[in-house]
């Protein structure tokens, strides 16, 4: 038996003996954080680790954190899931579209989902018990879609034409692409979804689009992460307006965004991890959602689009 297996098996015995065997050996626990992009996701991460100290987790002490960063690549998250589980963490931090790929590696080894669109995919049983080893926070991108298009529209008044940008190979992006146009359509604009693939799409697509939308659309996954600051730079070029999935991307000069504060979904994330180290099954940590939604503008950037905002969305927004 090893050592990893011998301290499961306690676990199953008494929710709180993992930790203090722990404790009583000196040896920290073990944290695998699998992201898309360390640029993207040092705020965050940061975020994470302050919150796992006020809960009394020290890191080169009580706990350890390795980082790995996929870009993007289901590979490389298939590659570094092999590796966290060869160094036997004891849980691994990760982002909605890693999550099939890093289950489908282990099914013992907790997850958290620090960032999901909607993790009752195919993932957990439901997000009141998730019943297996994942858990985390669903941020259920379909329900802002909505909101954001509302949005954009008292910002662009004229908006007939929309453009809806994602990267297709992600089942996640795809669906939020879709619902978006179907519901944009169901204002009665016109939309239209180019897809992305790969970075090098990035520009040919906004040639394409140039002269034929009045705003975009970013739904927000690894790739487009990786790529915001060339995406808004492109949208300015092209005067179009941009709606956004959170203030990083509103940051690196995009115009808008609404959605949750991402530091905090980490600091939630945080609570979790602290509840497995200390004995509590994944299956039994309900799935998350954010309390509180932000809306973001650049007003710079607005100025340059010659766009004014209403003072009611000023007043609102985290600037």
């Amino acid at each position: 038996m090893t050592r990893r297996e011998f301290v499961q098996l306690l676990s199953g015995t008494a929710a709180g003996w993992p930790f203090v065997a722990h404790a009583q050996q000196g040896a920290p626990r073990h944290i695998g954080v699998l992201g898309a992009d360390a640029i993207v996701w040092n705020p965050w991460t940061v975020a994470f680790v302050a919150r796992l100290r006020e809960l009394g987790w020290i890191t080169g002490d009580t706990i350890d954190v390795e980082y790995r960063w996929a870009g993007g690549s289901s590979k490389l998250v298939s590659d570094f899931t092999a590796e966290f589980l060869r160094r036997n963490v004891d849980v691994i931090v990760t982002y909605g579209a890693a999550a099939a790929v890093v289950q489908q590696a282990t099914t013992t080894t907790p997850i958290v989902l620090a960032v999901a669109s909607d993790p009752g995919a195919g993932l957990v049983a439901s997000l009141a018990r998730t019943s297996g080893n994942v858990t985390g926070i669903s941020i259920r991108q379909s329900e802002l879609i909505g909101k954001r298009l509302d949005l954009l529209r008292e910002v662009v008044p004229h908006l007939r034409r929309l453009a809806i940008m994602g990267n297709a190979g992600y089942a996640m992006p795809v669906l939020e692409a879709q619902e978006a146009k179907a519901t944009a359509q169901a204002l009665g604009l016109e939309a239209a979804r180019p897809e992305i693939w790969q970075s090098k799409d990035i520009a040919p697509v906004f040639e394409s689009i140039r002269g034929k939308a009045d705003a975009l659309y970013v739904v927000s996954d690894p790739l487009i992460a990786a790529n915001r600051t060339l995406i808004t730079t492109l949208a300015l070029s092209a005067r179009l307006p941009t709606m956004l999935s959170y203030g990083d991307y509103v940051a690196a000069g995009g115009l808008m965004s609404y959605g949750p504060n991402y530091a905090n979904l980490f600091r939630q994330a945080a609570d979790m991890v602290d509840k497995i180290l200390r004995g509590t099954k994944p299956g039994d940590i309900p799935v998350e959602q954010p309390s509180k939604f932000e809306l973001v503008v650049n007003v710079q950037t607005a100025k340059a689009l010659g766009i004014t905002v209403p003072e009611s969305l000023l007043a609102a927004a985290v600037q």
